[in-house]
């Protein structure tokens, strides 16, 4: 059985959460060792409340904070081959609990400003609270943002289209590209092709119909609520936009299976 037959299944009895938290807890349990070392070597290190760390990523301390350094990085070197990074305004659009945002006034630095913004109001209140080189914003699931027309230079959002209905993608994509400044850019990732082995018969036919997978029956915007996207689809969702680049990156090992990567441009 694929996984998600057994997740259509624990949707339509309602379980879906309780294994959620199941999950949790198993990784908090095979993390106690090597976050507690962590936590030892790393005293002045300020992290999240677990479950915030978990909503958006995996319970393990090395990871969200000393790995995530080396992704701020790798998403520097992507901005950089398209937009000069001087004096940029740049946002994280669904921060989560800073775990990339954190790193990037060390990463980037050259007079550059830094904003987030997410829906989950623990989270904004935890990184209001402890980065205070980031202007930190708390969102709704409506696409209306706080900022004015063309304000940004660089928006990124790590698995956030995931996570979202049809409707909201439009949504909050017309969102995203109000606030984009002319000659901006956009990078976005999203569940592509290397996801179609986890969907079910009739999900993988919606799929190669170029028509957007969303598995449902949660609150949207949580973690549970999954969304996959054929190249059609997020074709058809950049229609007014410059596509710079989409980078497929087929999976090396059975445990990590990497999004797909859009890079566009406000014209």
């Amino acid at each position: 059985m694929k996984r998600g037959q057994i997740s259509d299944i624990l949707r339509k009895l309602g379980l879906i959460y309780f294994s959620d938290w199941l999950r949790y807890y198993k990784q908090k349990f095979d993390n106690r060792k090597v976050n507690k070392s962590f936590k030892l070597k790393n005293p002045d290190v300020k992290l999240p409340p677990d479950y915030l760390i978990y909503e958006s990523f995996q319970i393990n301390y090395e990871k969200y904070y000393t790995n995530s350094i080396g992704t701020a990085e790798w998403l520097r070197d992507h901005f950089k081959k398209h937009i000069d990074l001087k004096n940029k305004r740049i946002l994280d659009w669904g921060c989560g609990p800073g775990r990339i945002i954190r790193h990037l006034p060390n990463v980037i630095g050259n007079e550059c400003e830094f904003f987030a913004t997410d829906y989950n109001k623990e989270t904004i209140a935890w990184c209001s609270k402890n980065l205070p080189e980031i202007h930190f914003n708390q969102n709704s699931l409506t696409a209306q943002l706080p900022y004015e027309d063309d304000f940004m230079d660089i928006i990124y959002g790590i698995s956030i289209f995931t996570h979202l209905s049809e409707q909201l993608h439009y949504d909050w994509f017309n969102e995203l590209y109000r606030v984009l400044k002319p000659n901006g850019i956009m990078f976005l990732t999203t569940q592509g092709d290397n996801f179609r082995v986890k969907l079910t018969d009739s999900e993988l036919k919606k799929y190669n119909d170029n028509q957007l997978v969303v598995r449902g029956n949660v609150k949207e915007g949580h973690r549970t609520y999954s969304a996959f996207h054929p190249k059609g689809f997020m074709k058809q969702l950049y229609h007014n936009v410059e596509v710079l680049e989409h980078i497929e990156t087929k999976p090396e090992d059975g445990n990590y299976v990497p999004q797909d990567i859009w890079i566009i441009k406000k014209t």
